[in-house]
């Protein structure tokens, strides 16, 4: 419109001018003597900021974690240590090589990674922060003891098959393995001995035992190879094997019920 006002005036002089006005006013009144907000059409039309979705690619980022250490545990329990690849993982999984190694670094983190997650047990919230709130809550030694058996039956199951994994890629030779094995270890220690604490704080166990030989006893019942023997070996449920080891416990760690009567 700009053009063809610029032209009429140089071709019609004064009277042309003032034709083109009027005729502008005319035909858009709109665009001389605007009425009410102006409105930018082209900021109307254009689309709208694409927002980024946080919280929906975490929850991507998570579920393809979870699929790969799920995919990593079938394998690796299947086919073994050795023989299983960082690309058979990702294939089973839907992803690449290149984001394998970027969220675990290779398979000795893979196969941390599972070992870690075995320990949080079945249920929620985690089996460790199951067993403290029993540790602080439960007031009779027996049932804490029942509960032990229960924490240990669920948990077995899961984590001491990645355990024995670990175990005999390390005899095989495995340097990162054996490694991985030591930390397994001292962790678990770790952790009877942070329990040993806490029961004997409780009043609950013999008077004669150290808080490290509280911590041995807890140490041998949370063994892979007794389960792998009891269980895996001799056909024993997860069941029998909790409240055998229930038992166990308390048989080497509570007073002897019968001494006060003597």
């Amino acid at each position: 419109m700009i053009c063809s006002l610029v032209s009429s005036v140089a071709g019609g002089g004064e009277a042309g001018t003032l034709n083109l006005i009027q005729s502008a006013v005319i035909t858009d009144k709109r665009s001389v003597f605007p009425v009410g907000p102006v409105v930018n059409e082209s900021h109307r039309r254009a689309p709208r900021p694409r927002t980024y979705d946080a919280r929906r690619r975490q929850e991507a980022a998570e579920e393809s974690r979870m699929r790969v250490l799920a995919k990593s545990r079938e394998l690796f329990l299947t086919d073994g240590y050795g023989r299983t690849t960082i690309a058979a993982i990702a294939r089973a999984a839907g992803v690449s090589n290149e984001s394998v190694y970027k969220g675990f670094g290779g398979k000795p983190g893979l196969v941390r990674a599972i070992y870690e997650q075995s320990l949080l047990g079945a249920g929620r919230p985690p089996a460790e922060e199951r067993s403290d709130r029993a540790q602080t809550t439960i007031t009779d030694p027996r049932e804490l003891m029942e509960q032990f058996g229960r924490f240990i039956s669920e948990v077995s199951p899961i984590g001491s098959p990645v355990y024995l994994l670990i175990r005999d890629a390390a005899a095989s030779g495995d340097p990162d393995m054996a490694a991985l094995l030591r930390d397994v270890d001292d962790g678990r220690y770790r952790r009877m001995l942070h329990n040993a604490r806490q029961v004997l704080g409780r009043g609950f166990l013999r008077e004669d035992l150290t808080e490290n030989e509280v911590a041995d006893v807890m140490f041998m019942s949370t063994s892979a190879e007794l389960y792998e023997t009891l269980v895996l070996k001799r056909g024993w449920s997860a069941e029998r094997y909790g409240r055998f080891m229930a038992r166990t416990l308390a048989a080497n760690l509570l007073p002897d019920p019968t001494a006060s009567g003597r």
